[in-house]
């Protein structure tokens, strides 16, 4: 069955290729059936090697297994429970993201009608690569494969300087991420003179203890792949793409581009950097611990001052992804496990919220809270999927989400008050805007008095706006999603087989307790409150001095960006480093 792992990357390309090729000769519903075609093939074949993973499987793409000596050189694609899982869910969310898109981008110039599409399955093509590879090179060719593609939809809108401009902002700061990584990646094969992770991972451990060159490594490549999962000080980019990329895009790029960059992190570590030679666990869990705390903190913050919808969901996404790094940092099975069904129920969830925003978005040309004050009592199916939506992300049972979390909670100790803390700010968030928006919650807005720290100034992403009833794919999407977030929590072999897969095999399968269902409850129950009190208001008020000065940071400048990836770099040398002397001679 390993063998047919490289499928699951060569699919979607010759699909893109083909779209490359004749799309501009096709109808619009051929590039569309095409592109769709091939996302469910390839999600087919996902979950059929999904069935059959082993920690044993692997396939070395064109015979190049490692010789007499141990030594490899080929291209390792491994058909674990993770890989094939993370792998299978970029291929479900990539056939929503297409299904969703046949009306979205409802008029296509001529001549374009395969670039979307084929840019999408690109995309998909990258993150199915990195999420099966076993080798760190390819892992980074994969990982700036899926970067390139995200940098062409989020300026898919080419015309709009903002759009060019967001992207442009991607592109650098994940381009000095990606340097950070393959330099880490040079050291290490300088190193052990290996590529593939196990590999290398072996040969730090049977080699030296770890000295500076190992230290400059695992920060150089964590860097690299932080800077993808939107970590502070690396997130800037983030929102910012978020606010100009296409609605479908987004889905994606919060729903499983970050969540990979979480990955890579756990993945990297537990396989090349754990044990002897590599960087002591406590030096790991100090690493993330603080750098998920920060993340996770200002996140919510940021997200609770936003009424830009896309920016708030935006920080919303990189509050949890500091929950995520939380919970791997902490190295406990249960957590990790926990990280597991947190990731799977957010995806659905924060694609279904972002599905929703883009049909205000195209019946109404804007996604700003106060614009659209009152507007969605005319939507209300969609209003019942964004509530349904903003109870999931805050952790409300039994979605996927609250049976994660509630998981890491328990195995966090202390840091369950941070996990609280987050999931009602930010759901809290969610909640206040669908109550305006949907329910016209609160007094009319004075819309002569705009904070700076948002913009209104949103147009639709449709050349005509949607008329009196949502186009079916567009409603159906998110709701598939919200029920795959519910199946999460809901079907015990579900949870069971995605928590043991990154947990191990001899770990306690996932389950509803009581402390989960008492925090998910409260935590539901706080943001509601929190938001009940916020719609009193017309919208965010003017930002106190502290907070003003959090959202002058995101100055959108990249030289400032740059300054802070620099800075960002350092600390984590610096969090890594007392270890790594302690174990010097």
């Amino acid at each position: 069955m390993s063998q047919l792992l490289p499928l699951v990357v060569v699919l979607p390309l010759l699909g893109a290729a083909l779209l490359v090729a004749v799309g501009r000769l096709l109808p619009r519903i051929a590039a569309d059936g095409i592109a769709a075609a091939v996302a469910v093939a390839t999600t087919a074949l996902a979950v059929l090697l999904l069935a059959h993973a082993s920690p044993g499987a692997t396939e070395w793409v064109g015979g190049w297994e490692p010789g007499g000596d141990g030594k490899s050189v080929g291209i390792v694609l491994v058909g674990d429970t993770p890989g094939t899982g993370l792998a299978a869910l970029v291929s479900l969310l990539t056939v929503s993201v297409l299904a969703y898109s046949w009306r979205y981008f409802d008029e296509v110039p001529q001549g374009r009608a395969g670039a979307f599409p084929a840019l999408v399955l690109l995309f998909q093509a990258g993150m199915c690569g990195f999420a099966l590879t076993g080798d760190l090179f390819n892992a980074f060719v994969f990982f700036e494969l899926m970067s390139v593609v995200a940098y062409a939809l989020t300026g898919y809108r080419v015309e709009e300087p903002k759009a060019v401009q967001g992207a442009l902002t991607f592109g650098v700061v994940n381009s000095l991420g990606a340097y950070a990584t393959l330099m880490g990646i040079a050291m290490l094969y300088a190193r052990t003179g290996e590529l593939g992770m196990r590999q290398i991972g072996d040969a730090l451990r049977t080699g030296e203890p770890a000295d500076a060159l190992v230290l400059g490594a695992f920060v150089l490549v964590m860097t690299g792949l932080l800077v993808k999962a939107a970590a502070v000080p690396f997130h800037f980019w983030l929102p910012d793409a978020h606010a100009v990329a296409p609605t479908p895009v987004c889905m994606l790029l919060s729903g499983v581009m970050v969540e990979l960059g979480v990955y890579g992190v756990w993945r990297v570590y537990t396989v090349v950097f754990a044990g002897a030679g590599g960087l002591p666990a406590a030096d790991f869990t100090r690493c993330l611990v603080v750098l998920g705390a920060a993340t996770a903190l200002l996140g919510a913050v940021l997200c609770w001052r936003q009424r830009h919808l896309k920016r708030m969901l935006a920080y919303s996404t990189i509050a949890h992804t500091g929950l995520f790094l939380v919970g791997i940092g902490l190295l406990r099975p249960e957590s990790t496990a926990g990280v597991a069904l947190y990731v799977l129920g957010h995806a659905g969830t924060k694609a279904a919220l972002f599905a929703c925003t883009g049909i205000l978005l195209d019946r109404y040309g804007s996604v700003d809270e106060r614009e659209l004050h009152g507007k969605g009592r005319e939507l209300p199916v969609v209003a019942v999927l964004y509530g349904m939506a903003a109870f999931a992300l805050t952790g409300l049972p039994p979605f996927g989400t609250a049976l994660g979390k509630g998981v890491a909670e328990e195995a966090s100790g202390a840091a369950t008050a941070l996990f609280l803390a987050v999931s009602v700010v930010t759901g809290a968030a969610v909640m206040r805007a669908g109550a305006r928006v949907f329910l016209g919650a609160g007094p009319q807005p004075d819309r002569s008095k705009s904070p700076d720290s948002t913009s209104g100034d949103e147009e639709p992403e449709t050349r005509e706006p949607l008329g009196r009833r949502v186009p079916l794919p567009m409603v159906a999407v998110p709701a598939a999603l919200l029920a795959g977030a519910l199946a999460v929590g809901l079907v015990p072999a579900l949870a069971a087989g995605a928590g043991r897969a990154f947990a191990g095999p001899d770990a306690p399968a996932p389950h509803w307790t009581p402390a989960a269902l008492l925090t998910g409850a409260l935590a539901t129950a706080c943001a509601a409150g929190c938001a009940a009190l916020a719609v009193r208001r017309a919208a965010p008020g003017e930002p106190s001095a502290w907070t003003a000065t959090l959202l002058r940071l995101h100055s959108g400048h990249i030289g400032d960006y740059v300054a802070w990836f620099v800075l960002g770099t350092a600390v984590m040398g610096a969090l890594a480093l007392p270890g790594v002397v302690g174990t010097g001679p």
